[in-house]
């Protein structure tokens, strides 16, 4: 039986195996939809399956020659996490992040279109969220994909029609490496990619990030 409330020995943090990845995991600050930290985030630290980081390690040792980096915005994600976002939803709307984040729909659509899951994938320790950044003179910078994380609604889907040439190839760069390194996409949201042979298929795990 598994204690889903402690982490499997297989379990890595991301900068173990791959320390140039960068990371920005933002429910670990304020800067994301709820407007506050998410419970079960205590660090900036992505942890995944050993097979998930390994795949992404392997991502990043292919981009590298082109001066592009992996940037790491959600990875395991605890359940609690996930009831901070059920939480979350019975609280009057903040204006300010509901333009931000989800202009066109309310908190229950949000849930009720699929663009947060009770059940989430992240909680399984083989999904990311993550897009491309390029080395410039002024640091590291994402590349534009035409929006950005976690702004949920039809211009957060990978094929959305009404993007740039440039925003279109990028999304397109980052959907073919991740896909051609054993991951798969999702129809809602163009930084969101699962390993296809993730070793924990039907666990939830539920320890803290740290």
């Amino acid at each position: 039986m598994f204690d889903h409330t402690q982490r499997p020995a297989n379990f890595v943090e991301l900068k173990a195996l791959a320390p140039s990845i960068l990371q920005d995991l933002r429910y670990s600050t304020n800067n994301n939809f709820t407007g506050t930290v998410v419970t079960g985030y205590q660090a900036n630290n992505a942890w995944l399956t050993h097979q998930a980081a390994t795949a992404l390690a392997q991502v990043q040792t292919a981009i590298q020659p082109w001066g592009l980096s992996l940037y790491i915005f959600d990875a395991y994600r605890p359940k609690r996490a996930v009831q901070h976002f059920i939480d979350w939803s019975y609280q009057p709307e903040d204006p300010t992040l509901q333009q931000r984040f989800y202009p066109n729909m309310t908190k229950r659509q949000l849930f009720e279109q699929g663009y947060i899951a009770t059940r989430s994938s992240h909680m399984r320790g083989s999904t990311v969220d993550l897009t491309l950044a390029t080395h410039t003179e002024h640091g590291w910078q994402e590349l534009d994909m035409g929006t950005e994380f976690d702004v949920f609604g039809l211009s957060a889907a990978p094929d959305y029609p009404e993007l740039t040439l440039t925003q279109r190839n990028n999304r397109l760069l980052l959907r073919s490496i991740m896909l051609q390194h054993g991951f798969h996409g999702f129809e809602l949201e163009w930084w969101h990619f699962t390993l296809n042979n993730e070793p924990y298929p039907e666990h939830y795990f539920d320890f803290i990030v740290e």
